[in-house]
């Protein structure tokens, strides 16, 4: 699609300012609260920038002109930036995160900042101070989470593409839940400079469009390294040599035990079908172990409250943000924390202080980084015998508003199949494998070795025009 718009754009089929009016006046009309805030002013004046070096004839970058959203975890200079909370309600970003000054490089068309759940935390887009999004697919559905509103503005046609973030499948679980790709690259790929840190060691940006091409290009566009986050890294071109579109000499591993009993079985019964259909067009598929995959959850919620308690520590009602007066230091603090931080944000807080303190870091928090090496272990030996791995991306699919709100950790095993990829700084990319009897959409999700982003866009395309999902 954006090589699309691109093309109409250079040819003058539609100018810049006409496109981006068009999405504003989806966004008005829809009734999804993908969005907290929006850029018009802004968006419009981009726009005419790009129409006026079209008219004296530059070569434009082909992401120039096109409208997309940020998700609203990440710092937007001289827009309102909140992450989802009421503690940064009034907070202005005073400079632009990496990934967003390369994109305005590149003539980036802002239209808006989207919905999330509170600093990220939550799979539903529930726990966003702002209300929850709608699932376009079914409105009284969620749209999956933390970057729901960037997903659903992404399914519903409100932008072309959109950046999210993915701690724990953030961005591949919504894209599943809203029929759409997502994609989460290698951890370091990305610059995480300017993203409102939730868990710094699992923290990644992430890209939702509509198309595997259309992901790629985002990608080479805000990817490689950044002398403002000594993470980042540069990612190789390595591509599969793959004769005639097809899959004939690649290895696909189906891992064990991501078929686990309480899997819906209209989601098992589409990624088997999607990984037949990958057989069919000439890939070796291969069962694989990671025998512990099993403990992937319960690593991730040890280290990542015990990042929470840290980061989250500078909400504190006096540097910037909401403040609540108090008659002393303490009682501002608390106070400030208090009232406009959410249930979800406190209850990962009090985990993760619980997890570092005195007598508990050994027992939980080293232990948890102990068996994240040993998950780590496994993804190496099985990519020894396969090129990529397919599994589903969720084990259910959109579930009612409201269902699981009260369920914490019903909600925290929605997250099953997408966080041992975080835990292991894994590169991983959800695409549409169908829906359900009721229209819901279902996700396969393919992982990658390290640094192997050009392979999974490579599969990734084929299985997405070869085969008819």
């Amino acid at each position: 699609m954006i090589r699309e718009l691109h093309n109409k754009l250079i040819n003058k089929e539609i100018s810049a300012k006409e496109l981006a009016e068009q999405y504003l006046d989806k966004i008005k009309e829809s009734d999804l609260n993908a969005f907290i805030t929006t850029t018009q002013e802004d968006a419009l004046a981009d726009a005419q920038n790009v129409d006026s070096q079209i008219a004296q004839g530059h070569e434009l970058p082909i992401l120039a002109g096109i409208p997309a959203s940020i998700k609203d975890v990440i710092q937007t200079a001289g827009v309102r930036t909140t992450a989802g909370s009421k503690i940064l309600d009034n907070y202005i970003a005073p400079y632009n995160a990496t990934l967003v000054q390369r994109l305005k490089d590149a003539g980036l068309v802002l239209l808006g900042k989207n919905n999330c759940d509170e600093f990220a935390m939550g799979g539903s887009n529930e726990n966003s101070a702002y209300g929850p999004v709608k699932n376009p697919h079914n409105k009284e559905c969620v749209p999956g989470g933390s970057s729901g509103g960037s997903a659903a503005s992404v399914a519903d046609g409100l932008v072309v593409y959109s950046i999210g973030t993915d701690t724990g499948g953030s961005v591949r679980q919504p894209a599943a839940l809203c029929g759409i790709v997502g994609f989460k690259p290698t951890y370091g790929a990305i610059s995480r400079y300017g993203l409102i840190a939730m868990a710094s060691s699992l923290d990644q940006a992430g890209i939702l469009a509509k198309s595997v091409e259309d992901v790629k290009i985002v990608f080479d566009a805000i990817k490689g390294r950044d002398k403002m986050d000594s993470t980042s890294l540069n990612i190789p071109d390595s591509k599969f040599q793959i004769p005639d579109s097809n899959l004939k000499g690649i290895k696909i591993g189906v891992p064990k035990e991501y078929f686990i009993k309480g899997i819906d079985p209209e989601i098992e019964s589409a990624v088997k079908d999607t990984i037949k259909q990958a057989e069919e067009a000439g890939a070796k598929i291969v069962e694989v172990s990671l025998p512990h995959t099993k403990y992937a959850l319960a690593v991730y919620y040890i280290i990542m409250p015990a990042e929470v308690s840290a980061n989250l520590a500078r909400y504190d009602g006096i540097r910037y943000g909401q403040s609540e007066p108090a008659k002393n230091l303490f009682k501002t603090y608390t106070q400030t924390r208090a009232q406009h931080l959410g249930d979800e944000v406190k209850r990962r807080i009090m985990l993760g202080t619980y997890t570092l303190s005195a007598g508990y870091y050994d027992a939980y928090y080293k232990k948890a980084q102990q068996v994240r090496t040993l998950i780590k272990q496994d993804f190496e030996k099985v990519f020894k015998e396969a090129d990529l791995l397919i599994t589903p991306t969720t084990p259910n699919p959109a579930w009612k508003i409201g269902e699981k709100i009260d369920d914490p950790l019903t909600m925290y095993l929605e997250d099953i199949f997408t966080v041992p990829v975080n835990v292991a700084s894994l590169p991983a990319m959800s695409i549409p494998a169908g829906k359900t009897k009721n229209g819901l959409p279902i996700g396969a999700q393919l992982i990658g070795p390290w640094n192997s982003e050009e392979n999974l866009f490579t599969v990734g395309e084929i299985l997405e025009k070869e085969i008819n999902f």
